[in-house]
């Protein structure tokens, strides 16, 4: 932990925020014994000591990050969300699970990666459109449409001839369907 996350965990502590009770007991505070990272880094587990009962126990701790949408309204993030979006744009096609919880995945990193605890959801629809164009080009099309706010035919026609023009420039691509 740097020297400003070590300062915040001490100010929380302070505060009373952040204190975790055990589970067992109800007594408010815990020793933590040992730090893990969790979920390729998404996550740490935490194993606590109760002082009160003797009792361990496992805690997972995540950063929470919020989409804002249009309205101004927040909510969590939801990979759920994500994929369900998703598979309306795979309306009539053929389309795997498996690839879409990996998209949904890879749309969750990416947006985590960018470290801001608030992201604006139209944010979140374009990340879902690199890793969308290599799993199937018709979903891709009909989802950007959305999110890219297409106003007509010429709009289309501009963003094929854009995955024309990334196709020739990378003859190494991947096939559709075989990205994810």
């Amino acid at each position: 932990m740097d020297e400003i996350g070590r300062n915040a965990a001490i100010a929380t502590r302070k505060r009373g925020v952040g204190q975790v009770h055990c589970p067992f007991c109800r007594h408010p505070d815990s020793r933590v014994v040992d730090s893990r990272e969790a979920e390729d880094g998404a996550a740490i587990r935490r194993r606590r000591s109760c002082p009160e009962c003797g009792r361990r126990f496992t805690t997972l701790e995540t950063a929470s990050l919020t989409v804002v949408k249009r309205s101004g309204a927040t909510e969590p993030f939801s990979r759920t969300k994500v994929i369900d979006g998703v598979r309306k744009a795979f309306s009539g096609r053929p389309v795997d699970e498996d690839a879409l919880a990996r998209l949904g995945q890879a749309v969750e990193e990416a947006v985590r990666a960018r470290g801001a605890a608030e992201i604006p959801a139209h944010e979140i629809g374009m990340a879902i459109l690199e890793p969308l164009s290599s799993l199937d080009e018709v979903a891709y099309i009909r989802f950007a449409s959305v999110y890219k706010n297409f106003a007509s035919l010429d709009d289309f026609v501009i963003e094929v001839a854009s995955m024309r023009t990334e196709q020739q420039a990378d003859p190494g691509r991947i096939p559709a369907a075989e990205a994810l």
